[in-house]
C-alpha cells in the first residue's frame, strides 16, 4: 500500500475513533445531563406521554394526579386542594421542574424507580402502557384542613406541624400563606411564567415551606429543653424552689437586664425562689435564664442534640433545615438562650419533635411524611416502619415530670379551643426578634400534645410577627387556638 493511501486510512480510523468517543460521551457519560436539560423537548414529551402517579393522603384523598388531554403533552397534572397541600406536594412544571414530594419521590411518580422494575418489565412483555407509581402520605386530611383553616382564617403567616408521637408519622404540615400549584403544571408557558413571577416577587416568600425550611427563635417553648437538661443532669429537681423569682436580673458580666413578661415577679415563690415546675407554669424568664446558666453549655448542648436539634441531614423525605442552639460563647449568651432567644433557632418540625418526644416517654421517633410506595394498581411495594432516632432523649420518669409541668402550663394558658374533659399538655412561647426587638411584633409559638394521659398527637404552631395582635401578641393569645383546633380535629375524628 502506498504512503497516501496509508495516510487516508489512518485519518479515517482516527475519525471513526473520535466519532465513537463522542457517541459514548453523548449517550453514556453525559446522557443524564441531556435527559434532564429543560430544552430537551423529546424527554419532556416522553415523560408527559406516561401517566404520572398519584400523591394521596393516609385515607386515600387525592392530593395530586394526572388527567389525559389532547395536547402534545398528553397528561396534565392536577392538584384538587392546591394551596392546602402545596408546601407538601410541591409542584410539577415543564418549565420550573419539581419541588416537594413531586421532587423527593420523582422517580417513583414518573415510573423510573428501581422499586418499579418488575412492573416495567411486565409492561414491556404485555404491551401495557407504562405508568408511574403512587405515593401515599401520612397526612390526615381532617387534621390538615383544620390547621390550614385556622391559619388562613386569620391571615396568619407561619406554620403548623402535627406528629403522631408513637410512630413519628406527620399528620399535618401547613405553611401559610400558600399558593395554588395548578398554573405551574399548565401546558401553557405563559400561565407558568405569570404565576412564577408573582410568587418570586411576593415578599411573604410563599414558595418557602416554613415548617421545614425556616428556623426562628422559639421563645419559651425552648424552656422544655432546658428543664429536661436540668432534670437529667441533676442540676435541679422539679419541685424544690431554687431559682430566682425576681422580675428582673442582670446578665453575668454585663449591664444588660433580662425581665419576666410584663416585668412581674414569678408567682408562688418561697423566699423569692421558685421551682422548675412553677417556672414552667408561669414561664418565668429570670428563673430559666438562671437555670440555663447552672446547667451549663455542655449539658444544654448535649440535651438539645438528644432532641434532634443540630441534626443537619434530616429528610422526611423533604430536606429539613438544621435547628441550632447557637455557639453559647459566654455565660450571658447561655442565660439568654435559656429562654429561647439569642442564637437559638428551631424549625416548627423540630419543636413539634420536642413535644412528641416528651409525649412518647422520652423516645424520639424518626419523623416521616411517606407511608407507602404503591404500584400503579395501588398495591403496596414498600411501607413506612416506625424507627427510633437514637437513644432516648430523657428517661420515662423525666418525660412524665415534663408532661405534668406542661399540663399546669396549659391550665394557665388562655386562648380558644379548650374542650371539657380533654387534657392537653402544652408550652407557649413569645419570641422577640429583629433589629429592634421591643418595637417588633413577636413570633407566637405553641407546642402541645393530647390526650396528656395517652398522647395521640403532638403539635407545634408558630405565627410570625404577632399575627393579628401586633406587639400585644403572645403564644397563648395567638398560636394556642390554632394548635387546639388541630388537636381537636384529629381526636374528634377518632385519631
Amino acid at each position: 500500500m502506498n504512503k497516501p493511501l496509508r495516510r487516508i486510512g489512518l485519518a479515517m480510523m482516527v475519525m471513526i475513533v473520535l466519532l465513537l468517543a463522542n457517541l459514548t460521551y453523548v449517550q453514556v457519560i453525559n446522557a443524564d445531563t441531556y435527559a434532564k436539560d429543560p430544552a430537551n423537548t423529546r424527554t419532556l414529551l416522553e415523560e408527559y406521554s406516561r401517566q404520572r402517579g398519584q400523591i394521596v393522603s393516609a385515607t386515600g384523598t387525592i392530593l395530586a394526579n394526572s388527567v389525559e388531554t389532547k395536547d402534545a403533552q398528553r397528561y396534565l397534572r392536577k392538584y384538587p386542594d392546591g394551596a392546602m397541600y402545596a408546601p407538601i406536594t410541591g409542584y410539577y412544571s415543564s418549565m420550573y421542574g419539581t419541588t416537594g414530594i413531586e421532587h423527593a419521590e420523582d422517580d417513583v411518580l414518573n415510573g423510573s424507580s428501581a422499586k418499579l422494575f418488575v412492573r416495567r418489565l411486565s409492561d414491556l412483555i404485555t404491551g401495557r402502557t407504562p405508568q408511574g407509581g403512587n405515593v401515599r402520605l401520612t397526612i390526615d386530611p381532617k387534621t390538615q384542613q383544620a390547621a390550614f383553616q385556622a391559619m388562613t382564617a386569620q391571615h396568619y403567616t407561619g406554620a403548623v406541624v402535627a406528629i403522631k408521637p408513637a410512630t413519628g408519622e406527620i399528620l399535618a404540615m401547613v405553611s401559610t400563606p400558600s399558593f395554588d400549584p395548578n398554573p405551574l403544571a399548565s401546558h401553557d408557558d405563559n400561565d407558568q411564567q405569570t404565576l412564577m413571577n408573582q410568587l418570586k416577587g411576593d415578599p411573604k416568600q410563599v414558595l418557602v415551606n416554613r415548617a421545614v425550611q425556616e428556623k426562628l427563635p422559639p421563645g419559651s417553648t425552648f424552656k422544655l429543653v432546658v428543664a429536661a437538661a436540668a432534670l437529667s443532669s441533676g442540676t435541679a429537681d422539679a419541685n424544690t424552689p431554687s431559682l430566682p423569682a425576681d422580675a428582673t436580673i442582670t446578665l453575668p458580666d454585663t449591664a444588660t437586664t433580662l425581665s419576666n413578661f410584663a416585668n412581674q415577679p414569678c408567682p408562688e415563690s418561697t423566699n423569692n425562689q421558685v421551682s422548675v415546675a412553677t417556672a414552667i407554669k408561669y414561664s418565668c424568664n429570670t428563673a430559666f435564664a438562671t437555670l440555663a446558666g447552672k446547667v451549663g453549655k455542655d449539658n444544654l448542648t448535649a440535651q438539645a442534640a438528644k432532641f434532634g436539634i443540630g441534626q443537619n441531614d434530616l429528610t422526611i423525605p423533604l430536606p429539613v433545615v438544621a435547628s441550632t442552639v447557637g455557639s453559647l460563647s459566654d455565660q450571658a449568651s447561655l442565660y439568654q438562650s435559656g429562654i429561647g432567644q439569642r442564637d437559638v433557632a428551631l424549625t416548627p418540625l423540630q419543636d413539634a419533635m420536642v413535644a412528641a418526644t416528651i409525649a412518647n416517654g422520652g423516645i424520639r421517633m424518626q419523623p416521616q411524611l411517606v407511608r407507602d410506595i404503591l404500584a400503579p394498581d395501588m398495591s403496596a411495594i414498600s411501607s413506612f416502619a416506625p424507627e427510633e432516632a437514637g437513644d432516648p432523649a430523657v428517661t420515662k420518669d423525666i418525660a412524665d415530670q415534663l408532661r405534668d409541668m406542661m399540663i399546669q402550663s396549659e391550665a394557665h394558658t388562655g386562648g380558644d379551643g379548650k374542650v371539657p374533659g380533654r387534657t392537653i399538655a402544652s408550652k407557649t412561647g413569645t419570641a422577640e426578634h429583629g433589629n429592634s426587638p421591643k418595637t417588633t411584633p413577636p413570633h407566637a409559638w405553641y407546642v402541645a400534645f393530647a390526650p396528656a394521659e395517652n398522647p395521640q398527637i403532638a403539635v407545634c404552631v408558630v405565627v410570625e410577627n404577632g399575627g393579628n395582635r401586633g406587639l400585644a401578641a403572645t403564644g397563648g393569645s395567638v398560636a394556642a387556638g390554632v394548635g387546639r383546633a388541630t388537636i381537636n380535629a384529629y381526636l374528634s375524628a377518632g385519631g
